[in-house]
């Protein structure tokens, strides 16, 4: 493909490693559960597509997302593949069943706000911290890379705006448990470029290394490429995505898709920013999954790409 016409703007990073949530954050919030040998040839493909980073699912109980209640069953078919393949884990429970079954890359799920954290985990942000303090030792002591996830890190449903300071407070919180990286969610897709940039700022500042930082936009209000660039202005190169626009948040309501990868890849591309994802091969997978799932993509990449093959 000839398009986008490649033309870099100054102070961007050269390469960007996309974290695809798909098969994890994308596939939680569909209403009917999708057969795990579909969510395993779907890791498959978006590993063949040149995605290096493929989070295969959650240790959850099954009670509260039942859509991913086949992890033991999922993970042992996608472990062998060449890519990294977190996992979420919510608790020691969950970390001891990924442990079992060979996982090398976890990820836990906090909140920046009470009440996203009651809702979400029936615990406060503090306890919730504490809950996670064991899991996160356990892991590194295993040699195991943990992700910190933060949500409604630009906006919560329930309490509105979100101080910066407090979102700087959990995410030192979780660095200083021995998190890995962090990834900022803007859980219910509020956030906008200058917010963006206030909190990266206001991390970096903190001491907070922008290596270490993952953004993790959804694009309830059209914001979510707007928002991805600001962060890649200020040195982030690493964003969160999903394939086909999969996902929200079925703790959130007002959680709409999460930022589609190809979206994502078309505007790097353009910028002349390296992923490394073969990106017809990417769309033709989100085009299989729709269909898996009886519906188009979301994404307007996909959407157009398919119509231009027809």
């Amino acid at each position: 493909m000839t398009l986008p016409m490649t033309v870099p703007a100054p102070g961007l990073p050269t390469r960007v490693r996309i974290h695809e949530v798909g098969p994890r954050d994308g596939l939680q919030n569909e209403k009917a559960t999708v057969p795990t040998e579909v969510k395993a040839e779907f890791v498959r493909r978006l590993a063949e597509s040149g995605l290096t980073t493929v989070e295969a699912t959650s240790f959850v109980h099954p009670k509260w997302v039942p859509q991913l209640a086949d992890a033991e069953a999922l993970f042992p078919q996608v472990s062998a593949l060449p890519v990294a393949l977190p996992v979420l884990v919510p608790n020691e429970r969950g970390l001891d069943r990924a442990l079992a079954l060979g996982a090398r890359r976890v990820a836990v799920f906090a909140s920046a706000t009470e009440s996203f954290a009651q809702a979400n985990l029936n615990r406060s942000v503090d306890e919730s911290l504490a809950m996670f303090a064991p899991v996160v030792a356990r892991a590194k002591a295993a040699g195991v890379h943990v992700r910190g996830y933060l949500s409604m890190c630009f906006g919560d449903p329930w309490e509105g705006a979100v101080p910066v300071p407090r979102v700087v407070r959990v995410c030192r919180a979780l660095l200083d448990l021995g998190c890995d990286e962090l990834s900022l969610g803007d859980t219910i897709g509020v956030a906008t470029p200058g917010h963006v940039t206030a909190l990266l700022d206001a991390l970096t500042g903190q001491g907070v290394p922008v290596d270490a930082i993952g953004v993790h936009f959804h694009d309830t209000y059209g914001q979510a490429l707007a928002n991805t660039l600001a962060a890649l202005q200020r040195g982030v190169t690493t964003v969160d995505a999903s394939a086909g626009g999969l996902g929200g948040c079925p703790f959130a309501r007002s959680a709409t898709g999460n930022l589609a990868t190809e979206d994502l890849v078309w505007m790097l591309r353009g910028l002349g920013i390296d992923t490394g994802v073969d990106l017809d091969r990417l769309a033709a997978t989100s085009v299989w999954m729709a269909a898996h799932l009886d519906r188009p993509s979301p994404s307007r990449t996909v959407r157009a790409l398919s119509h231009k093959d027809q």
